[in-house]
């Protein structure tokens, strides 16, 4: 598989608002396979919300409000920028796909994400790809959901994962092995 989806690897979910378990250390081993993997093209997804969004627990949501568009916490983590050796791997215009960004939509999965450009992720993404990212059983699940419905291989690396709760995360990589996920 020779394309990688980093999925939601905001400051939010890292340190902030909706911090993970295993948070610093997926993004340390994500940004250290797409280096490992200098060839592979990466796409990221980001959460973009507006302070209206549907999700927050101020508006009716379940979520603590998180990743309001323009925030740092919003931000993908500053490791994919620097850290990552090849320029063109690193989140930019055309490889960060966008999702969240109707106030009346929870969108998990990044399948329709749409970049700065108004592509969308499906359109662009091959056969096959490497999911990693933040929440394993959330973000991480739907997108690969979405990927194998229509058609696509998909392969989930454990240690670039991060999680809410890691029973749930691991009884979803559980199940997602059972629909023919690889993981990794």
């Amino acid at each position: 598989m020779k394309e990688i989806l980093v999925v939601d690897c905001q400051y939010d979910f890292i340190d902030g608002t909706l911090a993970c378990g295993h948070a610093e250390e997926a993004v340390k081993n994500i940004v250290k396979f797409i280096n490992d993997n200098p060839d592979a093209k990466v796409y990221y997804s980001a959460d973009n919300h507006s302070p209206k969004h549907c999700s927050y627990i101020p508006n009716g949501g379940t979520w603590p409000v998180h990743c309001q568009a323009g925030t740092h916490g919003a931000e993908i983590h500053s490791s994919f920028t620097s850290d990552i050796k090849n320029p063109s791997q690193r989140p930019n215009d055309e490889t960060v796909y966008y999702k969240g960004e109707n106030d009346g939509v929870e969108e998990y999965s990044a399948f329709e994400a749409k970049n700065k450009a108004g592509k969308k992720l499906c359109d662009e993404i091959g056969g096959g790809l490497i999911v990693c990212g933040i929440a394993s059983e959330f973000c991480v699940r739907e997108s690969v959901l979405a990927l194998l419905k229509s058609g696509r291989e998909v392969g989930v690396p454990e240690d670039m994962l991060a999680w809410v709760d890691e029973e749930n995360h691991r009884k979803n990589l559980a199940e997602l092995s059972k629909m023919g996920v690889k993981i990794i």
